[in-house]
């Protein structure tokens, strides 16, 4: 019968977990997302309290906090499963477990402590070994290098830390290892820096990420002549960028030799559970501790981690903190005793046996590709797969080959790997893939299903997924790099106009900035005015409906003010895109020019047409004398002999800016600059029906060209009615003759040309029209 106080929290531990999974949310949590202000600042304790499910909400909210204030789409928490949900328990039970009566409490977690250890034990093959949980995955081996110190330095435990002045002793760990490890281990121990001594890898024989035995066999007696203490070696069994296992046989061998303390850690670990194991992994078993985290090679989350070691001396592992008598130490081990539980035996060995297999599978993919280049140990049994694009089997633009990369090129590469395995992420997240820098072997992407696959719930149909992605950017990168030297050469056309930004860090295209020609003006302005055209270019391209990303580039780059193209693919049309980029910065700068000095220009035309209109009535008094300019008198004067007004009307050009008279529009009756009617389209080149911008024709050249040639038909056909129907406009259409000779000259009439094309009895009808217009006159 299962006591009410465990079913009780097992009922709210899952009704936590709906409320926290399921993403539902009533109209109150609405609100609250509304106003992010409301949960981010914090607030004083309420006074009355409140009950659990606002409490939950409230966790809610504050979880998806920041996905909602940067506008991203709602994500739903992970789901741990139901393995998980034993670990998730398993701290519940902790804590209710601990308020139990001192001798119950002591029974259950020696219970708890010795079953988990028996089991991973004899799972991972760690005969007579003892257990020690931890959270941090690094305190394992802390406790180990104090277990090894109150071995090797008798006077330890009386005389402290003044005992190693002594004779220093020395951690020695692989260039390869875990970045930090070292210093963490050197910092808790209170030890010097120079107490850590990094062994280089290999660089001649066997694998460029595997210890070096003979150098570490002559850096070992060095000390040893020096008066140091060689104390712990650090084996890697996987390690963690590639997942290279040292040789660990040989390793035993040398520690035995020197009695040096072997410790093994590493993802290669895991596959100690399967049946078929590598000699060079089996060796494992044979050091003197190894540190495993199961949690992520199951998915068991929040899980600790455990470091296995053989000491036969119980007092040493109690002075070194590896073993407890406090039951709350002891409860670590709670979470795992309940998950290997459920799992069991061979649901364990399933899960780690899947992630082997979802390596397989990449590789096999992987092969068929030419243009990537991997980076295993082991085809069959590598728990780590490294790949990244390569240029070994293309060429540049120019035809040469680009097998000898000089540093640019490999910094550029580097640069397009690091975006493939961006894109690899963000488009196929279940893959788990990552991307990783090995220094002078460049940016990699890798998988490791080990440590993502339980977590993530990865599988075949993912890795297929991600091979199928990667098959299209690889040829999108290729088309890239092949014209970035084309692209800086279109640039270099329009020079000094445009100009080539270098950014080995860009991965795309590339950069351009447009700049202006200004001449007298300072420094601080010319990179305002340039930083505004290029801001405003950056606007007018990304509105152009095309599928070229262009953006302002790396947010850590200095200079912002220049367009970087992102990738492209090999129909581009490079000519097309940087002629419509030197286009738009052209008239970018034109219309801010003109803006700038409408002020001014608007001044003086306001000025200086004051003078000619006072100028104008000037000479109209001097004509017409000072009797018409009597208020009745030059009224009857006026109706018995009217005058022609001398005023005329004044035009003002914005662009020119300069004033012009419109005797010339009322006389040809066409407005004065008036340009004409045509196609004034941003692309230099016709696009075909369906046809992006910047993207060449891929129709054949005899459709095209027979296309081409009805068009140039059709338009000559319109072309010669537009023109002939010009014509008869502008004879059939003259104005007719004044009926007021009183008619001031600012009421002039205003004729425009007919430009649309007409009918022969729309002229007719016109005609017509005319002479009775010409019949009425006469007859009034």
């Amino acid at each position: 019968m299962e006591d009410s106080s465990l079913a009780h929290m097992r009922k709210n531990l899952s009704e936590a977990m709906k409320i926290l999974g399921d993403g539902q949310r009533d109209h109150k949590a609405t609100t609250e997302r509304q106003h992010p202000g409301r949960t981010s600042i914090p607030g004083p304790l309420q006074g009355d309290g409140q009950d659990t499910a606002t409490i939950l909400q409230l966790l809610d909210n504050l979880i998806h906090e920041e996905e909602e204030n940067e506008d991203k789409l709602f994500h739903q928490m992970p789901n741990v499963g139901e393995q998980g949900y034993m670990a998730l328990l398993g701290h519940s039970l902790a804590a209710f477990i601990s308020v139990l009566d001192i001798v119950r409490l002591r029974k259950l977690t020696t219970r708890i402590l010795s079953d988990t250890t028996l089991w991973l034990c004899k799972l991972f093959r760690y005969e007579n070994g003892s257990a020690y949980f931890h959270e941090d995955d690094r305190d394992g081996l802390v406790k180990v290098c104090r277990l090894v110190i109150n071995a090797r330095y008798e006077e330890y435990p009386s005389e402290g830390y003044a005992v190693l002045s002594y004779k220093q002793p020395v951690i020695y760990q692989s260039a390869s290892g875990r970045p930090g490890l070292g210093q963490h281990l050197c910092s808790q121990l209170g030890l010097p820096l120079s107490s850590l001594c990094t062994v280089p890898c290999n660089t001649v024989f066997g694998s460029q990420h595997q210890m070096d035995i003979a150098l570490l066999d002559k850096l070992i007696r060095e000390d040893i002549e020096a008066g140091k203490i060689p104390l712990l070696l650090i084996a890697n069994a996987g390690t963690p960028w590639t997942g290279h296992t040292d040789k660990l046989g040989r390793l035993r061998n040398l520690c035995d030799q020197y009695n040096i303390w072997l410790h093994a850690e590493g993802v290669n670990l895991a596959t100690l559970a399967l049946g078929q194991v590598t000699s060079a992994v089996m060796a494992a078993n044979k050091s003197d501790s190894m540190t495993l985290t199961p949690g992520h090679w199951l998915g068991l989350p929040s899980t600790p981690a455990v470091t296995l070691y053989r000491q036969e001396d119980p007092a040493l592992s109690l002075a070194a903190g590896l073993t407890s008598s406090l039951p709350a130490v002891k409860l670590r081990a709670l979470p795992l005793w309940l998950s290997l539980q459920y799992l069991g035996n061979n649901g364990i060995i399933q899960r780690i046996r899947h992630a082997t297999e979802l390596n397989r599978q990449l590789i096999q993919k992987l092969e068929s590709l030419a243009s990537i280049q991997t980076l295993m140990e082991d085809e069959l049994s590598s728990p780590v797969v490294l790949f990244k694009f390569s240029q070994e089997s293309t060429s540049t633009s120019n035809g040469h080959s680009v097998e000898g990369f000089s540093t640019s090129e490999k910094e550029l590469l580097d640069s397009f790997n690091r975006w493939l395995g961006e894109q690899l992420l963000q488009q196929v997240p279940l893959s788990g893939v990552d991307v990783v820098e090995l220094g002078d072997g460049g940016t990699y992407v890798s998988f490791s299903p080990l440590q993502t696959a339980a977590v993530l719930g990865t599988q075949q149909e993912d890795v297929e997924s991600l091979v199928a992605k990667l098959s299209e950017l690889l040829p999108l990168i290729s088309s890239t790099i092949s014209l970035r030297e084309d692209f800086r050469e279109e640039i270099q056309r329009h020079s000094p106009m445009l100009k080539y930004i270098e950014d080995l860090t860009w991965p795309g295209l590339g950069a351009v900035r447009y700049e202006p020609q200004i001449e007298g003006v300072d420094e601080s302005k010319e990179k305002q005015e340039m930083e505004k055209i290029n801001t405003e270019l950056l606007k007018k391209l990304q509105d152009l409906d095309t599928d070229i990303v262009f953006s302002t580039g790396p947010e850590f780059r200095k200079e912002n003010f220049c367009v970087f193209i992102g990738m492209v693919t090999d129909d581009i049309n490079l000519e097309e895109l940087v002629d419509i980029i030197a286009a738009m910065g052209r008239d970018i700068e034109d219309s801010g020019r003109l803006l700038e000095n409408m002020t001014e220009v608007v001044r003086k035309g306001i000025l200086e047409a004051e003078l000619q209109l006072q100028k104008a009535n000037e000479e109209k008094l001097m004509e017409e004398g000072m009797i018409r300019q009597l208020p009745l008198v030059g009224s009857v004067l006026n109706w018995f002999a009217p005058v022609e007004s001398s005023i005329k009307g004044r035009t003002f050009n914005l662009a020119a800016g300069f004033l012009a008279s419109t005797e010339e529009t009322y006389s040809t009756k066409v407005q004065a600059g008036r340009p004409p009617l045509q196609d004034t389209s941003t692309s230099s080149s016709k696009k075909l029906p369906g046809q992006r911008l910047f993207r060449r024709s891929e129709a054949s050249s005899d459709s095209f060209g027979e296309a081409n040639s009805t068009e140039e038909v059709e338009e000559t056909k319109k072309d010669g009615v537009a023109a002939s129907s010009l014509i008869m406009n502008e004879h059939f259409s003259q104005p007719a003759p004044e009926e007021d000779a009183s008619t001031s000259s600012d009421d002039a009439p205003q004729y425009s040309v007919q430009m649309q094309p007409q009918i022969e009895t729309d002229v007719v009808s016109e005609k017509q029209q005319l002479e009775s217009q010409k019949m009425d006159q006469s007859g009034i």
